[in-house]
């Protein structure tokens, strides 16, 4: 099929997702334009709405709302509306079908439309808007309204010199059009074509925070053992493959940055405090040297230690400074460290708004910050190496990102354009605030692209997480010695008859179990369906509540107490979902970050949003919407117990209730926290395990605390309870790994 093809006077280019009329090009979703080509396909036919949701939507469950938003951005792109259907007709209770003239184009050569140079492609793109706010023009082209109005004719010949005359006008209209489209369609926007991907490692372990050297001629990553709970970083040949370990078993590291001259790396180490006061981790910027690390592992050197602060993001300057994001209390600025002179300043700075994250060119000695200000809106901007400000602008989203959604972009080699990953999708970012899609060959989730030197490739990391929903009950974690439990796909079928019940098993991730109040069912998010969704289970079988679009992400969930619906929190929103599927939105002006509790009786929650970039712990009032601020502290975890007793976890892991003055530290839970884990309460008692995987409780109302038992060494999280039973999540299998995807040439 052809990848291009005109309707009407409208251009249609699959190969960049886009609508052009007039020099003016629209990026439509890649779903929507599959129904418009199934349409031209079928042009003047009635084709069903199961007709197309099974072409376009293949094996996957959508309702006819999802077709009904494809056609209504198609019209809308198309300059339609429900009244007046000049292109895609509505046939009712039938299906749709599509009036107008297709004109269908092969591809001849594709260097004719794209420029192997790709900072020459820029120079001529075209400014593309988002679906949302695209402008479409009412009036239709001469052309369109010319070849429109001789196809009537020829539907309605009065006489055959009339008919002749009418097909000699068409001729004469198609020939005109043809080469109006080879000279005169604009250049589409510059776009990166991507083609082959390869698996750079494929082992057990986590490999992550990949980067080039300067010289493209090593790969340098993170490498986890979870069997060792050892981390290091490696690199590896990519023309002889050999790998080597660079640095000796010592913590955890984060991302890291090679000097100009491919000499030293920099990266940030976490670990323990001695003696914690502010925060538990203490933060050490580390350098190695790398041609000494290629010959043996290195102890690297400590060039600054952070004990009140938390820094991140090491960037190495073309000044042989070393740009660091550092956050003090609840802000993020950007400061640069002098390596000679062992002191930091600050380059830039939000009074009121916080820096989210930044990337730093070599070639251009730009910085490109993306941030909150005042206004609650996300930011983009670009910094020269200096920290003067060059430019700020608002970040305009597009229909396939959720508009609270956090981008992470890095420089590319498109003059003016940064990249990004929202999971399965790709996307470009330009100076002012303009995201494009960019098409994959892969439907799997990848996340931090880094481009080679050269500018034709980049490293992606692709990971696979495997947990499961169990059952435990509470005598069994009481009496069973399960010192040593560890629950793995070898042994899910002996755990059934013995301390577990694997709820729900899938090869991908199954979290969040939920007991329905008064009734059976069991509710809980899996990846099972591609996107993370809502499910329910009642033991027998499950059934998937929600079709959240792609790369939806669930930062929790809660019944209502009746147990007819339930609250979610996809995308920073929250959204209540019924058990017929129907849902209810929540528009809120704020990114609801976490949902923990639901009270529907008085129709409120606590969570956790983020107001101008900072994280605040809040109560929500669901009738109006108002917010009420609980406290500034950083909070993990919340809930309200049954007589409305308010425990909470801070970033240090300890429990707090308030109190008549000011909140009141739970001592006897000190140490008992863990840092990823929340913690569930039934009838004013609280649930949660420690580091020791020990099973605790503590009851709100009389004091009292108890270790229960010893829980599996892979369970992930603690979701529910009740008299007789724990719902756990267990952790099967978790890898990441780093792959090269190229782009075509």
């Amino acid at each position: 099929m052809a990848e291009q093809y005109w309707i009407g006077g409208f251009y249609i280019d699959l190969s960049r997702n886009q609508i052009t009329q007039n020099m003016q090009s629209q990026v439509i979703p890649p779903k929507a334009l599959a129904v418009l080509t199934y349409l031209a396909e079928n042009q003047g036919k009635v084709v069903s709405h199961d007709e197309l949701l099974g072409q376009v939507w293949q094996d996957t469950v959508v309702s006819t709302n999802t077709l009904q938003r494809s056609i209504a951005q198609l019209r809308k792109a198309l300059g339609d509306d429900g009244k007046v259907q000049v292109y895609i007709k509505t046939h009712a209770k039938q299906g749709y079908s599509l009036e107008c003239d297709v004109r269908w184009h092969e591809i001849v050569n594709s260097t004719n439309t794209e420029s192997n140079n790709l900072d020459d492609r820029q120079e001529n793109s075209v400014d593309e808007t988002s679906i949302d706010e695209a402008n479409v023009s009412d009036a239709n082209s001469n052309l369109n309204t010319d070849i429109t109005s001789a196809t009537n004719t020829i539907d309605k010949p009065k006489t055959l010199r009339s008919g002749l005359i009418s097909i000699a006008t068409i001729c004469v209209i198609m020939i005109l059009g043809f080469i109006g489209y080879q000279y005169f369609t604009p250049k589409q926007a510059s776009q990166f074509s991507f083609g082959e991907l390869r698996a750079l490692t494929s082992t057990d372990n986590k490999e992550l925070a990949s980067i080039y050297s300067p010289d493209g001629e090593y790969i340098v990553f993170h490498r986890y053992s979870e069997e060792f709970c050892i981390n290091n970083v490696w690199a590896k040949n990519s023309k002889t493959q050999q790998e080597f370990q660079l640095t000796k078993n010592l913590d955890s590291y984060g991302s890291h940055s090679f000097s100009k001259d491919g000499k030293n790396l920099v990266f940030v180490k976490t670990g323990g405090c001695s003696k914690p006061v502010a925060q538990r981790k203490c933060y050490k910027l580390m350098s190695l040297d790398f041609n000494k690390a290629l010959v043996s592992p290195q102890s690297p050197k400590v060039l600054m230690e952070c004990k009140n602060s938390q820094i991140r993001t090491p960037k190495w300057l073309n000044n042989n400074n070393i740009l660091l994001l550092q956050k003090f209390s609840d802000r993020w600025k950007l400061i640069s460290y002098s390596v000679n002179e062992n002191k930091s300043q600050e380059l830039y700075a939000l009074e009121d708004g916080n820096i989210i994250d930044y990337d730093y060119s070599v070639i251009d000695d730009l910085i490109a910050l993306t941030s909150f200000h005042n206004d609650g809106h996300y930011y983009i901007e670009v910094l020269k190496g200096d920290g003067q400000l060059l430019s700020s602008h608002r970040i305009k989203y597009p229909q396939e990102i959720a508009n609270f959604r956090l981008i992470y972009p890095n420089f590319s080699p498109i003059k003016n354009q940064l990249i990004f990953s929202t999971g399965r999708q790709l996307f470009t970012l330009s100076y002012d605030g303009q995201i494009t899609n960019i098409s994959l060959p892969i439907d799997e989730s990848m996340g931090s692209p880094t481009f080679h030197p050269d500018g034709n490739r980049m490293l992606v990391i692709k990971g696979h997480f495997d947990s499961d929903i169990v059952s435990m009950p509470l005598s069994q974690i009481k009496n069973a010695d399960v010192k040593k439990a560890q629950v793995n796909k070898n042994q899910i079928a002996q755990a059934q008859n013995k301390n577990f019940s694997v709820i729900e098993r899938s090869i991908l991730g199954e979290d969040n179990a939920i007991l329905q109040p008064n009734g059976e069912l069991i509710a809980y998010k899996s990846k099972r369906s591609g996107e993370e969704q809502l499910w329910v289970t009642d033991g027998k079988g499950s059934r998937q509540l929600t079709h959240f679009p792609m790369d939806t992400y669930l930062s929790g969930m809660a019944w209502a107490a009746d147990g007819k619906s339930l609250l979610v929190n996809a995308n920073n929103a929250l959204t209540q979902v019924y058990l017929d599927a129907k849902k209810k939105s929540f528009p809120l002006e704020h990114a609801v970050v976490q949902l923990f509790q639901w009270d529907s009786k008085n129709n409120s929650a606590l969570l956790v949003v983020r107001i101008k970039g900072i994280l605040k712990f809040a109560e929500l009032n669901l009738t109006d919407a108002k917010i009420r601020i609980i406290n500034d502290k950083r909070v993990s975890w919340g809930l309200k117990s049954e007589n409305g007793l308010l425990v909470y976890k801070d970033h240090m892991n300890r429990f707090w209730q308030p109190g008549p003055a000011e909140d009141q530290r739970i001592e006897a839970l000190d140490g008992q926290g863990r840092s990823k884990q929340g913690f569930v309460q039934k009838d004013n008692v609280i649930y949660g395990f420690n580091d020791d995987f020990q099973l605790w409780s503590y009851d709100l109302v009389d004091e009292h605390f108890e270790i229960i038992g010893k829980l599996p060494n892979n369970v992930d999280n603690l979701t529910d309870i009740d008299q007789t039973k724990l719902l756990m999540t267990i952790r099967i299998s978790a890898n990441k790994e780093v792959l090269e995807l190229f782009l075509r040439e």
